[in-house]
């Protein structure tokens, strides 16, 4: 058995975005003196996911109840708000409508109300006249408004989980790529591309779009796939069209919410995003491809699954990405005011969606375990909103291996609850 001297850090963290920051900020709280270190491979913090969303502090209503997404989006939307008001971090409780624009969808409309209400949300339905009283500009036949759904600097929600743990006596390193994971008896080490070795008694993979390379990298099957899709954006030129949050009638077949459009903390308005594969696992346009991750797309059998079942979904929306006036008639079903000339590129992001060898697209938060390890291996949106609750959970589970090798908690050692 190593000793403690040993060992660099009890527990490393792999990934900088808002969940691995999240984790680390409640590793510390839960069991200060923890030795904790992040490593992340970019320059900064929240360089992908966490910051090329929409910045939507979503309410939990499209989850299922019981579902993990449900359980902590609603408890973590809450949170979420007293943590930027605390921290003095740009936010805003706008409310959002979910607008029906056609006859089909009005039953799944009135599903996300009984929905809502099973969540204790703050659910209200709107004919025609009532959606005008909140968006002029958006037509539609019926509506729900949610009350509690925001917007916020998910950015600057990270950049301060990063400022709290270092502050506690955390590491985060940057630039810090992980290229190969040794797991032993004792706990693992990580090699960075820089040849850094960290030991630790507990690896924490919230790696994001690299996930599942990472499971793999430490001996572990993570049971899916990351395939990339990319959702592209555009700002709207005239952001006065728009006064708050307003999104289409989800189709519960595919796990992306359709095109929205999002007036943000700093009163900009997107547009978007689509759902369309990504070449590369940071593939935000389509020039950018990387062969070896695209052949690990293509080769795994669940992406042809997807294929075959949502391939008219699927051409539907890269014929909106290759073409702004077709972007641009989907988004006048709910505003039909927008021309295309109002539609400015914006930057594009790509999410991690884990798939299964059958085809099945993970519709929740999917965390699995090995020894001395803990995976994030599915964190879609809404983690960011999330992220607290889910930080909270990844802590427990990796304070729990920790006690494995032995170790107790500092906060334990000296009296303190955990």
């Amino acid at each position: 058995m190593m000793t403690h001297a040993a060992y660099d850090c009890d527990v490393l963290v792999i990934g900088g975005g808002i969940v691995g920051l999240s984790t680390a900020y409640a590793l510390l709280r839960a069991a200060p003196g923890t030795r904790v270190t992040v490593l992340e491979k970019e320059p900064g913090p929240a360089r992908h996911q966490t910051g090329r969303n929409s910045g939507v502090i979503h309410s939990g209503i499209y989850y299922r109840p019981g579902s993990l997404k449900a359980r902590y989006a609603v408890r973590g939307s809450a949170e979420l708000a007293d943590f930027c008001a605390e921290h003095s971090i740009a936010h805003a409780t706008t409310g959002k409508l979910i607008v029906a624009t056609e006859r089909s969808e009005l039953p799944r409309l009135h599903g996300l109300v009984q929905r809502g209400r099973e969540h204790g949300l703050p659910v209200r339905e709107l004919g025609p006249a009532q959606i005008a009283e909140y968006e002029p500009e958006v037509r539609g036949l019926a509506a729900i408004r949610v009350g509690t759904t925001g917007v916020c600097d998910f950015t600057a929600v990270a950049t301060r989980f990063a400022t709290e743990v270092t502050a506690t006596g955390g590491i985060v390193r940057y630039g810090a790529e992980v290229t190969a994971v040794d797991r032993r008896p004792w706990g693992v080490a990580v090699r960075t591309a820089d040849g850094l070795v960290v030991r630790a008694r507990v690896l924490v993979n919230c790696a994001g779009l690299h996930s599942d390379r990472v499971a793999r990298l430490a001996g572990d099957d993570p049971g899916a796939r990351i395939v990339p899709f990319r959702g592209e954006y555009y700002a709207l030129a005239r952001p006065e069209l728009v006064r708050g949050l307003v999104y289409p009638v989800p189709d519960p077949a595919f796990p992306f919410l359709g095109v929205h459009l999002t007036r943000g903390f700093d009163g900009s308005v997107h547009v978007g995003p689509n759902a369309v594969p990504a070449l590369a696992r940071e593939g935000y346009t389509w020039p950018q491809v990387r062969p070896a991750e695209l052949l690990s797309t293509l080769s795994w059998p669940g992406t042809w699954q997807i294929a075959r079942r949502h391939w008219r979904y699927g051409a539907g929306e890269v014929h909106r990405s290759l073409s702004r006036s077709a972007f641009t008639r989907a988004v006048q079903r709910l505003l039909p005011a927008v021309t295309e000339d109002d539609l400015r590129p914006s930057p594009a992001g790509v999410r991690a969606q884990a798939v299964l060898k059958d085809g099945t697209l993970v519709d929740d938060f999917l965390i699995r375990e090995g020894p001395h390890t803990v995976h994030v291996l599915n964190a879609p949106s809404p983690a960011a909103t999330a992220c607290l609750p889910i930080g909270r959970e990844v802590a427990r589970r990796v304070l729990r291996r920790a006690r494995e090798t032995g170790w107790k908690p500092p906060a334990v050692e000296s009296g303190h609850c955990v």
